[in-house]
């Protein structure tokens, strides 16, 4: 090859590697800076005059130096390429993000691939750093697993009371009384309605009797613990179950939150609603075989607290009639 065609062929390389649409970056066992192409320049805003011999952490601060050191060591010495996804680090370089299609995502999501590049004597003095920008992809996985959880909750969800529907809540009940009977943790399913609502929707209607609804929703939902599960059954009627507690400290629960719904008003159409709950508690024990006698059980203590005058709680005690 003469050495004007290897000058046309030196000038065709250096054109491609400026204007390809990726990032390329040469580093030295320094990890000085040796090449800088055009991608780097404009997404950086620094030009190759500015970065060449510099060193890489010096220049970009935002680089985990002791990450990135392992992972360029092992291709130093074992010579080998490593690679690294926007899964498990979103970027090496902290560019911000311009790309119209992508424009909610703050920075450019980066794949990338560190390359050994060998020298004549066949040992490795520099890298290759490759940067793809792959914030489109990321940008629509994210918003893929963000709908997918969207509609999953909604799955799950009681549309007018926000809390779980009866399916998912009878399924964490059976999964939490498989765990009661292999661990003897204790655990308290709690049962309860609201008194006398069928008055209330023949009186006020029944978007007054929905608000009642929500309001006992949120005042069951301000009262629990981030690791219960509160549900609806259905109608007026309502379940929590509380995690690692036992029937005393459920009873403390329950008249907690009996004397909070007692004490609250819905202001509907000028009117003044007032409304009170009855509660079943049972903890789960060896006499109850499935979550289904487990729902037996508190049923069988909201009808005693029914059946006793409302507005109260009573108590299922296994091998005896429920109490108070």
């Amino acid at each position: 090859m003469t050495d004007q065609n290897q000058v046309k062929e030196f000038h065709w390389l250096m054109n491609m590697i400026q204007t390809i649409d990726v990032g390329l970056v040469v580093i030295d066992s320094t990890y000085a800076i040796q090449v800088w192409n055009g991608f780097m320049a404009n997404h950086s805003g620094r030009a190759p005059h500015d970065v060449i011999g510099g060193n890489l952490f010096d220049l970009f601060d935002s680089i985990p130096e002791t990450w990135f050191r392992n992972k360029a060591d092992s291709v130093f010495l074992l010579k080998n390429r490593a690679f690294t996804t926007w899964e498990q680090r979103p970027y090496l370089f902290r560019f911000k993000n311009y790309r119209p299609i992508t424009g909610t995502a703050e920075f450019m999501y980066q794949n990338i691939t560190l390359i050994p590049l060998l020298s004549s004597d066949g040992t490795v003095k520099h890298i290759g750093i490759i940067i793809y920008d792959v914030t489109d992809m990321a940008v629509g996985k994210s918003q893929l697993q963000e709908v997918n959880g969207q509609l999953e909750s909604l799955s799950r969800t009681d549309r007018l009371t926000q809390l779980n529907n009866r399916g998912y809540w009878e399924e964490c009940l059976e999964s939490e009384h498989q765990r009661a009977m292999r661990t003897g943790a204790p655990c308290t399913l709690i049962m309860f309605d609201i008194d006398h609502f069928k008055p209330v929707n023949d009186t006020y209607g029944h978007q007054a009797g929905d608000e009642v609804i929500r309001a006992t929703a949120r005042m069951l939902l301000e009262s629990k613990r981030a690791i219960d599960i509160a549900g609806r059954y259905g109608g007026e009627e309502f379940v929590i179950i509380l995690i690692d507690t036992d029937i005393k400290g459920a009873a403390v629960f329950a008249e907690r939150l009996r004397r909070k719904i007692a004490a609250s008003t819905v202001q509907y159409e000028n009117v003044e609603i007032t409304w009170t709950i009855s509660l079943g508690l049972a903890e789960c024990s060896e006499h109850i075989r499935s979550h289904c006698d487990w729902i037996e059980c508190s049923d069988q203590a909201l009808y005693q607290a029914k059946h006793g005058g409302r507005n109260q709680s009573c108590r299922y005690v296994p091998g005896d009639a429920p109490k108070r």
